[in-house]
């Protein structure tokens, strides 16, 4: 292992996640929380990494990020193993998402769809649907954004090719930002 190398290319990822993102970041964020307001809730979705990092997301609007508030409609569509695995089951593994929104989003609601990579096929579908119903879509992704990011009304992307573990603390980094920024807009 090349410390070095490793710690280059996360403050890399850091820079450009306080610079060139830094205003997406405070959109995406007083969208959220308009809509949250609003009456609407947060979906989120991802694979592998990205669903732990979804579930993450869900977990501080619902529970508390910094403050000691109301908890705000969120919920990561990576959770409820009956609902995956029949859907994948007499479905496919494409659908999981897909399905989930059609069933739980409204229009004004948001999905905010993870991938490393932007190729996910079950994201990208779960953004179709999405914008079906009148959601706001946010891609959160890395590298060139894949087929996710000209689908999305909005994107957060790192552009790092460094390695998906550098994307992943870049998007661990953004999803901070975003608990934080809406804590700030809500409770205010």
């Amino acid at each position: 292992m090349n410390w070095n190398r490793m710690a280059e290319e996360m403050l890399a990822v850091a820079d450009e996640v306080i610079g060139t993102l830094q205003a997406p970041i405070e959109e995406v964020a007083a969208e959220m929380a308009r809509r949250l307001r609003g009456g609407a809730k947060i979906l989120v979705c991802g694979n592998g990494g990205s669903a732990a990092d979804a579930q993450h997301l869900a977990g501080e609007l619902v529970n508390r990020f910094l403050k000691e508030r109301r908890p705000y409609a969120a919920l990561a569509l990576s959770t409820d193993t009956s609902v995956l695995t029949s859907i994948g089951n007499d479905y496919g593994f494409a659908q999981v998402f897909e399905k989930q929104v059609h069933a739980l989003g409204r229009e004004g609601d948001v999905l905010i769809a993870i991938s490393t990579s932007g190729n996910a096929e079950n994201v990208c579908r779960a953004v179709q649907a999405a914008k079906e119903l009148g959601l706001l879509t946010v891609a959160v992704t890395g590298g060139s954004g894949g087929r996710l990011l000209p689908l999305v009304d909005r994107s957060l992307c790192v552009t790092s090719t460094a390695s998906t573990p550098r994307i992943q603390e870049g998007h661990q980094f953004i999803i901070h930002a975003l608990c934080e920024r809406v804590e700030e807009l809500m409770e205010s």
